[in-house]
């Protein structure tokens, strides 16, 4: 049964709402770390990036000293003496364009970057570009590779690997000369593989941790999925099988103990029930039977008639009342029964009788159920239609899930602040008793103990014409096919 209000996306079992709750709560954490972590290296990595860029373009400015000599020799093996990662670089490009193609975008943060270091170091620039491309997709480094792959310096495999990296393009013209120093710089290896091994060791905790709680949760809800379906068979069938063996955590343990006690002490009351029901209807119906039989003595055939009739009366009001207490408890099994037969059975009862009842379109439903308990809930429903309406209309459709008895009547119906009491027993529309306006008001609340007991449902509604009038009453006694 679906809970209104659940989604169906969303997980219904307590297990699976908890795991959903601390994977959801483990991934914000774990995700918001990596993110810090990811953005702290990316910014380190960055800054060496700028770096070296700054270092490539100022010692090639001043190229004449050590720093000079260190950059011609040392090439992209040396490390700059500003903090960041080895020089990863190309050789200096002179053109008199700017290296920004039409469309790419400028990383304006680089440029500021590049700006502050180079205003530090007293290095002049009028104009700084920065932009990143692949670098295969940029002519220069692409020549340069190439060259080095033909020289041999670097193997094909790996001049293909540096051709998909990323590069870092800057440019940067100073006061009074024509050309831009164009300074290039491919991402170091360490950055790619970062971000890898931050989603390698954000899987590896979150799955570790997730899998632990879900072993604790499995643990707590076993135990706990286990004693609802013992309550569920237990509100279906009291004391009809072994009490549950406590299982899992201590609170867990006490909770099973002190619902076996409960329930222990339910099945009791429910056995003296039982036993005190037998004893009144056998200590009540054996007098009755006497009286019927010391009856046949008086002489005033109307008065025996009434005598007879009251006798009646009183035994068919203590049937009523035995079965309504019993019904909670039924010792017949199910039986898969053709609901349809059973329905045309019923009314074909009624028609012998030369009753007012009709049956109307039925269609063929086969499901378990309690043929005898079934037939008592179909004949009061009628009875009453009978009584309150005249006559009765009887039909049975599928509906979903559900099959359908549904009886029509042309009665006054019942005011819709009562329609929901009707069913309580010794509750009727009309206040008196007597037998023949409606008796001791037992038969609708055995119907619903009925529908209950097969784990369905009777519903009562009002049937209104057009013009809103009240014109009979509709009840709908629905039993789950499955």
């Amino acid at each position: 049964m679906r809970l209104p209000g659940v989604s169906s996306l969303q997980p219904r079992s307590l297990m699976g709402q908890m795991l959903l709750a601390v994977a959801a709560a483990l991934l914000l954490v774990q995700g918001l770390g990596a993110l810090l972590v990811y953005r702290a290296q990316r910014e380190g990595y960055q800054s060496g990036m700028t770096n070296s860029v700054a270092f490539r373009l100022i010692a090639e400015t001043r190229g004449r000293g050590a720093l000079g000599r260190m950059l011609r020799e040392g090439g992209d093996r040396d490390r700059t003496p500003f903090a960041g990662p080895p020089l990863r670089g190309f050789p200096l490009e002179f053109s008199a364009h700017s290296p920004l193609r039409p469309g790419e975008t400028q990383d304006a943060d680089i440029a500021k970057r590049l700006e502050r270091i180079f205003a530090e170091q007293d290095f002049p620039a009028s104009q700084i570009v920065a932009a990143h491309r692949v670098v295969g997709r940029d002519a220069f480094s692409r020549a340069h590779i190439e060259m080095r792959a033909q020289n041999g310096r670097i193997s094909p495999s790996e001049a293909d690997e540096i051709m998909a990296g990323h590069l870092l393009v800057v440019g940067v013209k100073q006061p009074g000369k024509a050309n831009w120093m164009i300074a290039r710089v491919r991402s170091p290896e360490a950055f790619g593989g970062m971000i890898r091994t931050l989603v390698i060791q954000t899987l590896i905790i979150y799955l570790v941790l997730v899998g632990a709680v879900a072993l604790i949760l499995r643990r707590m809800t076993r135990p706990l999925a286990a004693l609802t379906r013992r309550v569920e068979q237990f509100a279906v069938a009291p004391g009809s099988a072994g009490q549950l063996a406590p299982a899992g955590p201590e609170d867990m343990q006490r909770l099973i103990v002190a619902h076996n006690a409960m329930e222990a002490r339910i099945v009791a009351m429910l056995d003296e029930k039982d036993v005190m029901l037998g004893a009144i209807g056998h200590d009540l119906k054996t007098p009755l039977a006497a009286l019927r039989v010391r009856i046949e003595s008086v002489e005033d055939d109307a008065e025996r008639g009434r005598m007879a009739h009251t006798i009646e009366d009183i035994v068919r009001t203590l049937d009523d009342i035995l079965s309504l207490a019993r019904v909670g408890r039924p010792s017949d099994p199910r039986e898969r029964t053709e609901l349809s037969a059973l329905v045309a059975s019923v009314v074909e009862e009624y028609e012998d009788m030369g009753e007012p009842v009709e049956l109307a379109d039925t269609q063929r439903i086969v499901l378990e159920l309690r043929p005898t308990w079934l037939r008592r809930a179909l004949r009061n429903l009628i009875d009453n239609a009978i009584r309150y309406g005249s006559q009765a209309r009887v039909q049975l459709e599928r509906h979903g899930e559900r099959a359908v008895i549904r009886i029509d009547d042309d009665g006054p119906g019942i005011p819709d602040d009562e329609i929901d009491a009707m069913t309580n027993p010794f509750t009727r529309g009309d206040p008196s008793r007597n037998k023949a306006t409606g008796g001791a008001g037992l038969g609708l609340a055995l119907a619903r103990a009925i529908a209950d007991q097969h784990g369905g449902a009777l519903v009562l509604a009002n049937r209104l014409s057009p013009a809103g009038e009240v014109e009979g009453l509709t009840v709908r006694l629905e039993l789950p096919l499955a």
